[in-house]
């Protein structure tokens, strides 16, 4: 499987950085690294996430947590598309 990202959860990613970025620096880089190994383990495990109950198909569409953020992803047959990335502090309508 592969990971592809859609352009909205490029803009929260670097959203998220920079909000952090600005008071440490260092804290900013391991966020990044967190989500990016928690990321790609869903290339060998794509169901690791719960299931979205509101989504169209909750099979498909699911929720990775990786400490306090939330990673939104889409199955398919072949990507797997992260959709969103969020703060647990953050509403997930705001964005």
């Amino acid at each position: 499987m592969r990971i592809g990202y859609s352009p909205e959860a490029i803009d929260d990613l670097q959203r998220l950085v920079e909000f952090v970025e600005d008071k440490n620096p260092f804290a900013a880089r391991r966020i990044v690294i967190n989500l990016q190994e928690g990321v790609d383990k869903l290339k060998r495990f794509p169901r690791i996430g719960l299931p979205v109950l509101k989504a169209s198909d909750p099979e498909q569409v699911r929720d990775l947590y990786i400490s306090n953020y939330t990673v939104r992803y889409l199955i398919t047959d072949e990507i797997i598309y992260v959709l969103r990335i969020w703060h647990s502090k953050e509403n997930e309508k705001n964005l």
